[in-house]
C-alpha cells in the first residue's frame, strides 16, 4: 500500500467473504445469489463475484446480459442470471453463454429465436409483478405468458427453470404489502407447477428480506447491497446482523489555507466562516461519485470529523478546520470520506436525502479500487490488473 496515490476506494475482500457466510448460514438450506449488478454496487463486479463464490454463493445475479458476459469473459462460470432487457439486448450471446435470462412476456419470442438460431435451449426464468408495478408479468396474464412458454419447451428451444419476484418494501418491515406479495408468489409457483413446469429455483428475497422474513427465502435468495456490508435498515447497523463494510473512500487534503472571518466557501457562497480559520481542500467531486448537495457530510482526518461546508463542487469540496491548526500537519494527510476509521456511508446518505445503496453506487471510474484482504492489510491486486479486462 506504500505506491503513490490521490483518492481510492479500498475494497476488503475480506468484508464480501464475512457477509457471505453470515447470510448462507442464516438462510440455509436456500442458497445464495450475489448481486453484482452496477459493477458490484461501485466495489468492483468481478472482485466481488470472485470473492463472494469462493466464500459459498451458488448463483450470480446482473441486471444486464452485457454485465453477464462481462464477467463470463473473465472466467466466471457459475450459474448466472441477468433479468432487465431490451429489444437490442444480446439474447443469442446469453443463449451460447449459458446465462439465464429473467422474462417478463415480451423477450420470450426474442429468446426463442436466439435459441433457434444458436441451436442451444435457453434457460428462463419467469418474472412476476406481484406488487412492484415495475418488470413483471401481470398476474392476469401469466396464463397466456405460461401457455406461450410450453410451447417453446416443447420444441426444445427453452427451460423454465425458476420463477420469480421482488418486494417493494421489505425495508419497512412493519408494512402489510410484504405479505400481499408473498401470498401472490404462493399463488403464482402453484399456478406455474400445475401448468407442469418443473422448477429448479423460487426466489423473492433481497437483502431486507434476506434478514428480516424468513418465510421469503424459498429456494434462493438474492444478496445485494447486504453482501457490501451494508444494512438495508434506517434504524439497524450492519453489525446487527454480522455484516462488515467493504469499501472505504479516501483521499488527500490537497490544500490548507489561512481565511478571514466571513469568507464564503464554494459556489453560491452559501456557507460563510464565523471567524478566522483555516479551509481544508478535499479532492473529491460530484464527478468522483459524491452527492452534490451533501453539505454537512463528514470527513474523517487525523480522527476528527470535519463538515463539508458550502456546496460540493465537480473535482472538490472543502471542510473548515478550524483556527488551531498546524496548516502543515494537514496538508497531505489522509481524508476518509466513508468507511473504516470514518463515518459511515448511511451519514453521506442522510445528508444527501438519498440511501446508501446510491452513494456507493455512484463512485465514479475516476476513483481506482484497490482490493485488501483484512482490514488495512496488503493490496491484494495491483491497480492494473484490477482494471485490465
Amino acid at each position: 500500500m506504500s505506491a503513490p496515490w490521490e483518492r481510492r476506494a479500498l475494497v476488503d475482500l475480506s468484508a464480501i467473504r464475512n457477509n457471505v457466510r453470515q447470510v448462507t448460514d442464516l438462510v440455509a438450506p436456500a442458497k445464495v445469489m450475489a448481486v453484482v449488478k452496477a459493477d458490484g454496487y461501485g466495489h468492483g463486479a468481478y472482485r466481488v463475484a470472485r470473492a463472494a463464490l469462493e466464500a459459498g454463493v451458488s448463483w450470480i445475479g446482473c441486471a444486464h446480459v452485457t454485465e453477464a458476459l462481462a464477467l463470463r469473459a473473465k472466467g466466471i462460470d457459475a450459474p448466472l442470471l441477468a433479468w432487465l432487457h431490451t429489444a437490442d439486448t444480446p439474447f443469442d450471446q446469453a443463449v451460447a453463454a449459458n446465462i439465464d435470462l429473467g422474462v417478463s412476456g415480451w423477450e420470450l419470442e426474442h429468446i426463442a429465436a436466439a435459441a433457434r438460431k444458436m441451436e442451444t435451449p435457453a434457460r428462463i426464468h419467469l418474472k412476476l409483478d406481484t406488487g412492484l408495478g415495475r418488470n413483471g408479468a401481470m398476474l392476469d396474464t401469466l396464463p397466456t405468458l405460461l401457455e406461450q412458454a410450453m410451447t417453446y419447451q416443447n420444441e426444445g428451444l427453452l427451460r423454465v427453470v425458476g420463477i420469480f419476484s421482488h418486494l417493494a418494501v421489505a425495508d419497512e418491515p412493519q408494512r402489510h404489502e410484504t405479505d400481499e406479495q408473498l401470498a401472490a408468489f404462493d399463488a403464482a409457483i402453484t399456478q406455474v407447477e400445475q401448468a407442469g413446469f418443473d422448477l429448479e429455483v423460487r426466489h423473492i428475497a433481497n437483502t431486507p428480506a434476506i434478514l428480516s422474513r424468513p418465510d421469503s427465502h424459498y429456494d434462493l435468495v438474492r444478496l445485494g447491497l447486504g453482501l457490501y456490508g451494508l444494512s438495508p435498515f434506517q434504524d439497524e447497523e450492519p453489525s446487527n446482523f454480522g455484516l462488515r463494510p467493504a469499501m472505504t473512500l479516501e483521499t488527500r487534503v490537497a490544500n490548507v489555507k489561512k481565511v478571514q472571518k466571513d469568507q464564503g466557501v464554494s459556489y453560491g457562497l452559501n456557507y460563510r466562516t464565523t471567524g478566522e480559520t483555516y479551509l481544508g481542500l478535499i479532492p473529491l467531486g460530484y464527478a468522483d461519485g459524491l452527492p452534490r448537495i451533501a453539505t454537512g457530510a463528514p470527513v474523517n482526518i487525523h480522527g476528527t470529523t470535519y463538515p463539508v461546508r458550502g456546496r460540493i463542487a465537480m473535482d472538490q469540496c472543502v471542510v473548515d478546520l478550524g483556527p488551531d491548526i498546524d496548516p502543515e500537519h494537514f496538508l497531505g494527510a489522509t481524508a476518509r470520506v466513508f468507511g473504516e476509521s470514518a463515518a459511515p456511508v448511511t451519514e453521506w446518505a442522510n445528508a444527501a436525502g438519498t440511501i446508501n445503496y446510491e452513494v456507493v453506487t455512484r463512485i465514479s471510474p475516476r476513483v481506482p479500487r484497490i482490493y485488501l484482504e483484512g482490514s488495512w492489510g496488503e493490496s491484494y491486486l495491483d491497480e492494473e490488473e484490477d482494471t485490465g479486462a
